[in-house]
Parts: structure tokens; sequence; C-alpha cells
């Protein structure tokens, strides 16, 4: 099992060591121990285009997936790959709504990485009201499993911070 891990953010400092290990244990928590992900940490600009670009929405969101097992090659045949997918979250839209909802960061930034790992193993609260349920309760009992969530991420304390 492998997380590649990119951080594109200067305003949050990310324990990247602890990050992927929680990364690594959710996989596992979800049966997925054998796959590999790719997580991306990234600002609402970056997310905001790719949210316009894949899904036609113009506006920032919070996390986005995108499966690589459910990518069909031509001639129908799907590759043979371990990697499980691409799971991309947006910190400062998770830091307000993580602020709005009475609760850390890191909490939230979990919470978003298990929702994002669930899309790529086939959930999709999208598709009716059943499935939204179904997607849920297992966030819930997957976030269950990982607690205590660990300390993650922090705001880096820069001149500008420092004078507001």
């Amino acid at each position: 099992m492998a997380v590649y891990l990119r951080v594109r953010l200067k305003r949050f400092a990310v324990r990247q060591t602890t990050l992927v290990q929680f990364a690594e244990r959710v996989l596992s928590a979800v049966g997925e121990s054998r796959s590999e992900l790719s997580l991306e940490l990234t600002g609402d600009g970056r997310m905001r285009r790719l949210n316009r670009e894949y899904r036609k929405k113009d506006r920032p969101t919070d996390v986005l997936a995108f499966p690589i097992r459910e990518a069909v090659m031509p001639g129908g045949v799907y590759p043979v790959t371990h990697m499980l997918g691409d799971v991309v979250i947006s910190l400062p839209t998770a830091a307000r709504q993580a602020k709005e909802a009475g609760r850390s960061i890191d909490d939230e930034l979990a919470m978003l990485l298990i929702h994002g790992v669930l899309h790529l193993c086939g959930y999709d609260h999208e598709r009716n009201p059943r499935e939204a349920v179904r997607m849920a309760r297992r966030e819930r009992a997957v976030l269950h499993r990982m607690s205590p969530v660990p300390r993650m991420i922090t705001f880096r304390i820069t001149r500008q911070t420092r004078s507001r």
C-alpha cells in the first residue's frame, strides 16, 4: 500500500508523515489495504478549476475523487492497477467548514478523506437517497474506527497573520 501525497499550500503546515499514515489506515479500514492512493491538498482556486472542468460546477468544493479503476480503456478493457484513484481536498474550504461546524480542521480533513476514498470504492451519495444513507453510515463507521484523529494540520504563522 502506498499513499502519494502532494501539498499545494503555503498557509497550512501539514504533518505529512502523519497524514500519509492516517490515509493508509483509512485504506485498510475500507478493505483496500493493497491499494495505492494519490492524495492532494490544495487551495480553493485549483479546486474551483477542477470542479468546473470535471463536474461543470463553477465554484470550489471540499473534496473531489477521481477513480482510476473505473476508467474504461479502448476495447472495454479495465486497466490492471493497484491505484485506487485520486482524492483532492481543498484545505481552505475544509478549514471554513470545520469552523462553522465547531470541530477541528483535523476532524474535517479526516471526514473528507474518508468521503473521498469511499467515492473511489464506488459509493455515490448523489445517485439516490438510499445510497446517500448507505454512504453516510459507512463514513461514520470508518471514522469511528479511526478515532482518535491525529493532529495533521496547523496554520502557519506569517507576518500578515500576526499583524491582523
